[in-house]
């Protein structure tokens, strides 16, 4: 996905960040979490370090700002080869700036680390995967509960794009977990493994997954106003909460799942009757 063409013409401060986070709902204290395109917002005068200090600015000496840290990306890339020091992540300029910020902390796994700034960042970003594993397509570890995307949720965090859309959202994996799980609970107890592992994508391997298209997602959110815009020098700038968002995904899912869930994940459901 292309991000937002930025002007060139046009500069961005610290000011400017702060000023379209807090009409975007940012309050005092809040967990920001970002995906975003440097240049879509046109000249960001001081370069990433500025949009991370508008971002805190917003929210104050008790906020936290963070953002995807991914590191694997595609084959002949292993977990034992990711060190949470040195790894780069691959979703941008501002990602990569973030890993890099001396004030920063970053979570240690191999596909879906996050990296933050601020009061909450130690919190967000330590034992990822310690316990309470989920379904993903990349690791039981990847979305568990004591992982940053199960805080971000849990802490309702504003979650927000500065000139990209939803479809970069690493959010929407977790949810489609969230769907796994769901679908699974019609299982007794002691054979939901045996689904689970019965044609789903594991530990990077091929297999069914409920993947679901993200930017018509977007504009069904944007339907219920769940989804607030501003600008950030020539960049859209948008947000929503993480409970919303999860909360009426899960519901659009499976209340639709025709609409909006493949055909071969469906089989996988109705498959499911093997085990009961």
């Amino acid at each position: 996905m292309e991000p937002e063409k930025g002007d060139k013409s046009i500069h961005v401060c610290v000011d400017d960040v702060c000023k379209a986070y807090l009409e975007v709902g940012a309050q005092p204290g809040d967990m920001l979490f970002m995906h975003g395109s440097l240049s879509s917002m046109g000249t960001v005068d001081g370069g990433p370090t500025t949009v991370f200090d508008g971002m805190l600015k917003a929210v104050g000496s008790s906020g936290t700002v963070g953002m995807p840290s991914l590191w694997f990306y595609q084959a002949g890339m292993y977990e034992k080869d990711f060190d949470v020091n040195s790894s780069p992540t691959y979703v941008g300029a501002l990602g990569e700036a973030m890993r890099l910020d001396p004030r920063s902390k970053r979570s240690n796994h191999f596909s879906h680390a996050a990296a933050a700034i601020g009061a909450r960042a130690e919190e967000l970003t330590r034992n990822h995967g310690a316990y309470g594993p989920r379904p993903s397509p990349w690791s039981e570890k990847a979305f568990a509960e004591a992982s940053p995307w199960t805080k971000l949720y849990e802490w309702n965090a504003l979650y927000t794009f500065i000139g990209v859309t939803m479809r970069v959202c690493t959010m929407k994996h977790w949810v489609e977990g969230a769907i796994v799980l769901h679908y699974l609970e019609s299982v007794p107890v002691e054979r939901r493994q045996e689904a689970r592992d019965y044609h789903l994508r594991k530990d990077c391997s091929e297999g069914v997954w409920p993947f679901y298209n993200s930017e018509n997602l977007q504009q069904e959110l944007e339907k219920l106003g769940l989804v607030c815009k501003s600008k950030i020098g020539s960049a859209t700038l948008t947000a929503i909460r993480v409970r919303p968002l999860v909360e009426n995904t899960m519901k659009l899912m499976l209340s639709d799942p025709e609409r909006w869930l493949n055909a071969e994940f469906r089989q996988w459901v109705e498959d499911l009757r093997q085990f009961r």
